[in-house]
């Protein structure tokens, strides 16, 4: 099979399909990009992960310009997980099978698209998962072949919920070609109910600033959903202010929105349209995050102060 895909994400299925039965013919990821604070150019984790094991590594700017070498080395099938490129007609049917199957990170049809962990803890959900589904034109929207469940946790971050669900990806796509390769024919597709869809597009800035009208339930998950990065951001004194981790005390603020209570008394915390917000981390532009007691040594947040 040919392995399509592009961040550490992708990593443990890769690892798993390279421990498995069926030989890994190849590897396509992203190009190398410039990373980390020395902006040095290095390649994808995937990418890394190729060279080590010395499987034939294909960096295209676009999928379409690997062609002529997925087609030498004729893979049977292609698995995508993460890869972060539109994959055209030509090369999702080029392998033996005909199609390209993916591993994606929702219970589909809910949340297509490229942030589908995000947007399900902003939406309060309960659970998720992993679809494996085949690649088609349309985003997210081919049959899927299996499903596999995740509760999200009370408190948990995307950055946290995107290490477990990297691991259920492996064992679905394990699963998956599994299955595929004992036979699994037209009868094992199931084809997703259009009147279920959600979207879930890529997170932009404007998702991670903190409304301080909006409830205190909804920005918690809202610091959850876009921790660890990028970071919920407020402002204080005209600089940003990223609230990595915060639990909510409920009760009438009797203040308003994003009012700074920090009298002694009780724990640093933030009035919203309801309730309070109580942050655990902090990081302010330029330094490290910290827990907010270690933050307010070093920087003050005066009582009755105005964020946002």
């Amino acid at each position: 099979m040919a392995f399509f895909g592009t961040p550490e994400f992708a990593v443990p299925t890769l690892e798993r399909l390279l421990a498995g039965p069926h030989p890994v013919v190849g590897v396509v990821s992203q190009p190398d990009r410039r990373r980390g604070r020395g902006r040095r150019l290095s390649p994808s984790p995937v990418a890394e992960v190729a060279l080590r094991e010395e499987l034939p590594l294909m960096r295209p700017e676009r999928a379409d310009d690997v062609e002529a070498e997925l087609r030498e080395l004729a893979p049977d099938l292609g698995v995508v997980v993460a890869f972060g490129q539109f994959i055209p007609k030509r090369i999702r049917e080029l392998p033996t099978l005909g199609y390209c199957i993916n591993g994606h990170a929702s219970l589909l049809p809910r949340w297509r698209g490229a942030a589908p962990m995000q947007h399900a803890i902003l939406a309060g959900d309960a659970t998720t998962g992993v679809s494996v589904m085949k690649v088609e034109k349309e985003m997210d929207a081919g049959a899927w072949l299996l499903r596999r469940t995740l509760a999200i946790g009370a408190d948990e971050t995307a950055g946290e919920l995107a290490l477990r669900m990297a691991e259920l990806t492996a064992e679905a796509i394990a699963e998956g070609v599994a299955a595929i390769a004992a036979g699994a024919g037209a009868d094992a597709w199931t084809e997703q109910d259009a009147s279920g869809v959600t979207l879930s597009p890529k997170i932009t800035r404007d998702d991670a600033q903190l409304r301080w009208s909006e409830g205190a339930a909804a920005l918690a998950r809202r610091v959850r959903a876009m921790a660890p990065s990028p970071g919920a951001f407020t402002q204080v004194g005209g600089e940003a202010l990223r609230i990595l981790g915060a639990t909510v005390e409920e009760g009438r603020a009797g203040a308003v929105p994003g009012t700074v209570r920090n009298d002694g008394d009780s724990p640093l915390a933030i009035a919203t349209g309801d309730g309070w917000l109580v942050p655990t981390r902090l990081q302010r532009a330029g330094g490290k995050p910290l827990p907010v007691a270690e933050f307010l040594r070093g920087r003050s947040l005066a009582d009755g102060a105005r964020l946002g």
